[in-house]
């Protein structure tokens, strides 16, 4: 992924924390612009049209939460929550307001730009009709054909339920994304699921056994605990 093209705000009023960003974004060449208040990035997000924002959730002005659901009433430029708050509570509400990823404080560069990539890369995917959004899921040998909806691993065909495949397939879809247990069942078993992540976690429990040579130590899809789940980032979209 071409990361020259790409516009970054950075809405943090910490500035140590948004020059560490800064930094470490413009060294892999996005452009970067800065907003410290939630009113002064809301701005900027209306007049810059950046491709992506990296949002705190503790401005001095306002909440973080009210800025992800104002700027979602008339974009859906992805939205990456950088918070010291670990309560699992704050990143679910963040997700669900609209927010595409959470990434808790601290953070290390590996890590910030492979959120970016994902979140770019699902962007980009939802905003086209090319065949990117259907080529191959790759990851350390598990290989997810959208197109024959047919998971191998190391060449080995796997069977998957229907209910398993949609999981897998949505994960594939947002690699590198925390999804949560609403999002996931929302979008396999439909809006009125109820609350009950039970049978998502069964379904899980039984995906891990078919891939993951060590399902209490996964390698595919980690789980975040309290939020969801995150498949690891596909391979084609690695640097």
């Amino acid at each position: 992924m071409t990361t020259s093209n790409y516009t970054v705000l950075i809405i943090e009023d910490e500035k140590n924390i948004s020059d560490f960003m800064s930094k470490a974004l413009k060294s892999n060449d996005y452009r970067v612009i800065t907003a410290v208040s939630g009113k002064a990035g809301l701005s900027l997000i209306s007049s810059q049209c950046p491709d992506i924002i990296l949002l705190d959730l503790g401005l001095p002005d306002m909440d973080g939460n009210d800025v992800i659901t104002s700027v979602r009433e008339w974009t859906s430029s992805p939205i990456i929550v950088i918070s010291a708050r670990t309560d699992e509570r704050d990143k679910v509400t963040a997700l669900d307001l609209g927010a595409d990823d959470y990434i808790t404080k601290p953070f290390g560069t590996p890590e910030l730009l492979a959120r970016i990539r994902a979140s770019l890369r699902h962007s980009n995917r939802m905003d086209s009709n090319s065949a990117l959004y259907i080529r191959p899921y790759q990851c350390q040998g598990l290989l997810l054909d959208f197109d024959k909806r047919m998971l191998t691993l190391n060449g080995e065909k796997i069977h998957l339920t229907q209910v398993e495949y949609k999981i897998v397939a949505f994960l594939a879809r947002n690699s590198g994304k925390v999804m949560t247990y609403s999002a996931i069942m929302s979008n396999v078993w439909g809006p009125f699921t109820g609350d009950n992540n039970r049978i998502l976690r069964v379904n899980m429990a039984n995906i891990r056994r078919k891939i993951e040579q060590n399902p209490s130590k996964p390698q595919f899809i980690f789980t975040e605990v309290g939020v969801g789940y995150r498949m690891h980032e596909d391979e084609n979209e690695l640097p």
